[in-house]
């Protein structure tokens, strides 16, 4: 598609998120990188917090981390150039050993990935031997290698429900643990800053949870909904189960990226406001222009940014920030993901 057309489509949807003359140069870009993936056999994957010039262009496929997993798991490509952070582009290259996975960013990191590792996991095992161990998709690849399975937003409680056992180790998300065991009705504890060794056999817990939090999800509160509803009574408000027990209770819906945007696309009310990454605010916005979306959110997860169409087209023609796992820690992650994929 050449870039005036490409501009014609990103016009139609973001004229109202995105000035003209970015569209624009934006579009020469696009037109670049749709001819080079031809050229060299690459697939696009683009998570739902992607700027929206980069998300109505050049991804083969957009969704959360649960639809992209399973995208990257069937494609035939011989490169996978996934936007979105890199937690995400480890996963694909877990399922694809044989293929070159790009990342189009040095780092593209993850405040829940990092907030856990895995001689913690390890530790974690030690104090509860033979408990089950269920990671969040947002850890890096040494930490699913060291866990029985992984889960995403939208399928946690179902992976937690899946092993029929009174004790599951949820890892690192504290606000979806909590979540999680609301929804599941377990008692959970936090033993991440307690001192080393085993918890006393007379303790009450289901689950076992650790203190990681996403740094975008964690800055929403209750009073950002009270003063909504102040104004605008009639909002449906949506959160992500990312954010805070509280803030999910208080909100209407609560639910994975690809279930908040099923929500929007099959529900009729007056207007929308969304408490997860503001660029997918805009995205859904494009998509849905027949519903009002409140433009509130000025919370850009910072690791989300660091992936730009410019980057994107550097990454495909220089082969730039390839994806490597050792074989021994690929094998025993892949085991974690593909059971999360078969559930």
């Amino acid at each position: 598609m050449p870039a005036t057309a490409i501009y014609e489509s990103m016009k139609v949807k973001l004229h109202n998120i995105v000035p003209e003359l970015e569209l624009a140069y934006k579009a020469e870009i696009a037109e670049q990188i749709n001819q080079l993936k031809v050229q060299r056999n690459a697939i696009i994957l683009g998570h739902n917090y992607m700027e929206p010039a980069l998300f109505n262009s050049v991804p083969d496929f957009t969704g959360d981390s649960l639809e992209l997993s399973r995208k990257a798991a069937a494609t035939d490509k011989d490169i996978i150039v996934f936007c979105g952070v890199r937690f995400m582009a480890e996963t694909a290259k877990i399922l694809n050993p044989k293929k070159t996975v790009l990342l189009p960013a040095k780092v593209a990191g993850c405040s829940l990935a990092a907030s856990i590792t895995a001689a913690d996991v390890r530790q974690l095992k030690q104090q509860f031997p033979g408990v089950p161990v269920v990671t969040y998709i947002n850890t890096y690849a040494d930490v699913k290698a060291e866990c029985d399975i992984c889960c995403t937003s939208g399928n946690a409680a179902q992976v937690v429900e899946s092993f029929g056992t009174d004790t599951i180790i949820f890892l690192p998300d504290e606000y979806l643990a909590r979540n999680v065991a609301q929804e599941t009705g377990k008692h959970i504890i936090f033993p991440s800053h307690q001192p080393t060794g085993k918890f006393s056999n007379d303790l009450d817990y289901q689950m076992i949870g650790w203190h990681g939090r996403c740094e975008v999800h964690d800055r929403f509160t209750v009073s950002d909904i009270e003063n909504i509803r102040t104004h605008f009574p009639d909002t449906v408000i949506l959160a992500h189960p990312e954010c805070s027990p509280e803030v999910v209770n208080a909100s209407d819906f609560a639910g994975s990226t690809s279930a908040m945007i099923k929500f929007i696309e099959t529900t009729d009310k007056p207007r929308y406001l969304l408490l997860t990454e503001c660029a997918m605010g805009d995205n859904i916005a494009a998509a849905n222009p027949q519903k009002e979306m409140l433009r509130l959110c000025s919370v850009r997860c910072p690791h989300m940014n660091e992936i730009t169409l410019e980057d994107t087209l550097q990454s495909l023609q220089l082969t730039q920030y390839v994806i490597e796992i050792p074989e021994d820690i690929r094998v025993r992650a892949a085991r974690s993901v593909q059971r999360m994929l078969e559930i």
